[in-house]
């Protein structure tokens, strides 16, 4: 299901926990089968969960709750916004609204060419720099304004994989 590199990933963030703890890994183990699948289908989460020695449900819960873990395909450049009250004082909703009227799509959809999905999110811990977006769940972007967006959106590679 993973591919050898993956499972030694895997293994080496197993290695900071006790034998008997391998579930402390779980959101390890579902970052890097995700970024190796692109999504974690039910079908990576129970080979995550038989792994790991643990119950598909509790898998589920864990990615379930997590908004960087993605249950279905997203968009090559998966923009998730902090919409919590202070990336919203400072402009969180006004830049959402900018991003929703640019790529002509709303929260939890996927442009048509599955180049972006609009994703609100909970509070990433960059308050004294909002609004906040969170690229592909590895690069924060932060202080967003429409202007920054724009830029943002015009740097990004047209071809190829970037994830």
């Amino acid at each position: 299901m993973l591919s050898p590199d993956a499972l030694a990933r895997i293994d080496k963030a197993l290695e900071k926990y006790p034998a008997d703890q391998k579930k402390s890994a779980v959101m390890a183990a579902l970052t890097i089968a995700q970024d190796e699948k692109g999504h974690l289908s039910t079908e990576t989460m129970d080979f995550v969960a038989d792994y790991l020695g643990m119950p598909p449900v509790a898998v589920y819960e864990v990615a379930s709750f997590y908004t960087m873990y993605d249950l279905a395909p997203v968009g090559k450049h998966k923009l998730c916004i902090c919409t919590n009250l202070p990336c919203a004082l400072s402009g969180a909703n006004e830049a959402a609204r900018h991003l929703k009227e640019k790529l002509g799509i709303d929260w939890g959809e996927t442009t048509p060419d599955g180049k972006f999905t609009l994703q609100e999110g909970e509070c990433f811990g960059a308050c004294g720099d909002a609004p906040a977006i969170l690229h592909n769940n590895k690069k924060m972007l932060i202080g967003m304004t429409a202007e920054k967006i724009d830029r943002f959106l015009a740097e990004l590679p047209q071809t190829g994989q970037d994830r």
